[in-house]
């Protein structure tokens, strides 16, 4: 299946090398790296990719909404168990990550970088053994003096049984080795939660016994239609951990995170501020441990044709720049700060006549169930029974979609 970097150009071939010795090149130096960030940012941070894909300007992107840390994607292997950016610019050289990072940590933010990615050829395929991927990817959490990292395993290591045992036991080896690190594991999801593979890779984890700060999914690219669907498979995938790791559902969902794409998907699936919003509202409600997106590059809306189709640097649906970023924000447990419309709110008009089934306390409703309430047409966003659609507020179950 196509996951988080899908056809976007993300990985191969995206990022020019850059020269220059390593004498000449300022690693980052690990004193430098945010204090005090809690690990709710780091379980925030939206992916972002500063050399591809026309990157946004991170500071700014922080003023706009309130965003403290970033998901820095993608470290590849270049070619003998060899750390690059996108598997082109090695670590050793490398002179533009470092001052993205410090631009961020400036402003009292952080990264974690994501190794990884849907294509390009992985560590764990080319290390040999997991001591040795362990050993790569050390190499960049100690140049950028990483406090978090994210291990997006997913095609084509992600059908490797030795891949995925080597980015497991690295992962392992990481958490041993760097106190307090931050460890995610980010893999595709399916409407049954997650496929095969992605259940060989808890499979292996459960026999390392080892056991990440969350397991994300990433509910998109698979026949899934709105935020009702994605929901749905966070359940499904909650009953898999908890099967697999002998967890009890509220421990499952502390372990468990959720990945998404903002606007078009490389499956031509929309998914829009409503949907966020209502996986967001999922997600506090069930104390998941992660809530992320694809990718801050993408969230501004496309110049000319709002959909021109797939864009690695625009979503491909009606937005302000930000939007989606915002909800990140909310899941840190931060307000992104407010400003003014750039066009005036619609008059409000008398409601119309309501097609919906009206609402009725005595009816059990699932996830997308849609009645209509007080002139308001309603959608449930998960189960729910006696729950009045009025009440609504940041917890509701009920999503208000306006007046009929």
């Amino acid at each position: 299946m196509v996951a988080a970097a899908g056809v976007l150009g993300l990985v191969a071939g995206g990022l020019a090398a850059l020269a220059g010795s390593g004498s000449a090149v300022a690693a980052v130096d690990a004193a430098s790296a945010a204090t005090g960030l809690g690990s709710n940012w780091y379980a925030s941070a939206p992916y972002l990719m500063p050399e591809d894909n026309s990157p946004p300007d991170a500071a700014a992107v922080m003023d706009a909404t309130g965003q403290k840390a970033f998901q820095l994607a993608f470290i590849l292997d270049k070619g003998g168990c060899s750390p690059a950016w996108g598997g082109t610019s090695s670590i050793d050289t490398d002179t533009a990550m470092p001052a993205v990072i410090q631009t961020i940590r400036a402003k009292g933010g952080d990264v974690s970088v994501s190794v990884g990615g849907y294509g390009g050829t992985k560590l764990g395929q080319t290390c040999g053994t997991p001591e040795a991927t362990a050993a790569g990817y050390q190499k960049v959490v100690t140049k950028y003096g990483l406090k978090a990292i994210d291990f997006d395993l997913e095609e084509p290591e992600y059908e490797n049984t030795a891949a995925i045992r080597n980015e497991i036991g690295a992962a392992r080896i990481l958490q041993r080795d760097n106190p307090g690190l931050y460890v995610s594991i980010t893999t595709a999801g399916t409407n049954a939660g997650t496929g095969w593979f992605g259940q060989q890779m808890l499979n292996e984890a459960k026999s390392q016994g080892f056991t990440p700060d969350n397991y994300s999914i990433m509910p998109f690219d698979g026949g899934f239609n709105g935020a009702a669907a994605q929901t749905n498979a966070l359940v499904r995938f909650n009953q898999i951990l908890q099967t697999t790791f002998g967890w009890t559902e509220a421990n499952a969902y502390a372990h468990e995170g959720v990945s998404l794409m903002n606007g078009r998907t490389d499956a031509a699936e929309y998914f829009r501020q409503a949907d966020f919003q209502a996986v967001l509202d999922f997600a506090l409600a069930h104390k998941l441990a992660r809530y992320t997106y694809w990718s801050v590059n993408r969230d501004r809306q496309c110049p000319g044709t709002v959909d021109p189709g797939l864009s690695g640097s625009c979503s491909s649906v009606a937005q302000n720049d930000w939007d989606f970023t915002k909800f990140t924000v909310r899941f840190a447990g931060a307000t992104p700060p407010t400003t003014p419309p750039t066009t005036p709110p619609p008059t409000s008009s008398s409601p119309g006549a309501c097609t919906d089934p009206a609402w009725s306390a005595a009816t059990t409703y699932t996830g997308g169930a849609k009645v209509s309430y007080g002139g308001h047409k309603y959608h449930a966003k998960w189960w729910t029974l006696n729950e009045n659609p009025s009440a609504g507020g940041q917890w509701g179950v009920w999503s208000d979609d306006g007046p009929c």
